[in-house]
């Protein structure tokens, strides 16, 4: 028996040494060398304070700021620890109340409501945590955020198609719009 117990012991210690101890200390090597800014949150700061994550969304409600995808998270929105899958199904009656509510507050806010409105102004992500729109979704909503800071629409829409970023490699996904980083530059705009 004791000739059984030695073996695994010396398999367990190993295995324990490389899974639990050198693989991950390898792995984060690489990622902060590699990946230093996504491994560290892509964390974005204004002023020497920490203003949010460019990977996570953030709550802009007020009529001044590009407005994200709804957050499906609870009980705080755009919570990360809340985040699970949040797709509603076209019967669920809760999708439809979500759309209502939501076409409510851009009407609210001063939107347009002659055009259509893009999907994703109105429907949460996946996640629920989702951080961009899509250009047409920021399309949508300059007239309303060039009224209430007093801005020209041209100039407005000069700084979306800044911060709208094409397709990964040129053929992935589609183009977005990061809502954080357009209403910070919003923002340092109004300073100018």
């Amino acid at each position: 028996m004791k000739n059984l117990f030695r073996p695994l012991l010396v398999i367990f210690a190993v295995l324990t040494a490389i899974t639990g101890l050198a693989y991950p200390a390898v792995m984060t090597a690489v990622g902060q060398v590699a990946f230093s800014d996504q491994a560290n949150g892509s964390l974005l700061e204004q002023n020497g304070k920490l203003v949010g994550s460019q990977l996570i969304g953030q709550q802009f409600d007020a009529p001044q700021y590009f407005w994200g995808r709804l957050s499906a998270t609870s009980p705080m929105p755009y919570n990360a620890q809340g985040s699970s899958g949040s797709n509603l199904g076209p019967n669920n009656p809760a999708l439809l109340d979500e759309v209502r509510g939501r076409l409510a507050a851009l009407k609210a806010a001063g939107s347009d409501m002659s055009k259509p409105v893009p999907v994703d102004l109105v429907t949460s992500s996946g996640s629920g945590l989702d951080p961009e729109i899509s250009p047409a979704a920021a399309a949508y909503q300059i007239e309303r955020v060039a009224k209430a800071r007093q801005l020209a629409p041209n100039d407005v829409q000069a700084l979306v198609d800044r911060y709208t970023a094409g397709r990964q490699f040129g053929v992935l996904g589609e183009p977005r719009v990061n809502v954080l980083k357009l209403n910070l530059a919003l923002d340092a705009m109004k300073r100018n």
